[in-house]
């Protein structure tokens, strides 16, 4: 994100709408896919979504809505 001016972290988040996302949530879980749309709970739903262990992808999951709650960061 360099050269791109970010003022509040969702701004950063929508910088990232329709690019690839990685998502860590509780519980040490791990998801990738393409970034659809988001609140401001950061409830976000995700396109062509993989879950990942180890780096590896264990399930191809589809369109799948993530809670906010759960997120323990999200990476572009």
């Amino acid at each position: 994100m360099s050269g791109q001016n970010v003022q509040r972290p969702l701004d950063a988040l929508g910088k990232s709408i329709d690019a690839p996302v990685l998502i860590k949530l509780k519980g040490d879980r791990e998801f990738r896919g393409i970034l659809k749309s988001f609140d401001l709970h950061m409830n976000l739903v995700l396109n062509d979504a993989e879950e990942l262990q180890d780096g590896e992808v264990t399930r191809r999951l589809g369109v799948v809505l993530i809670r906010g709650d759960n997120i323990v960061y999200i990476s572009p």
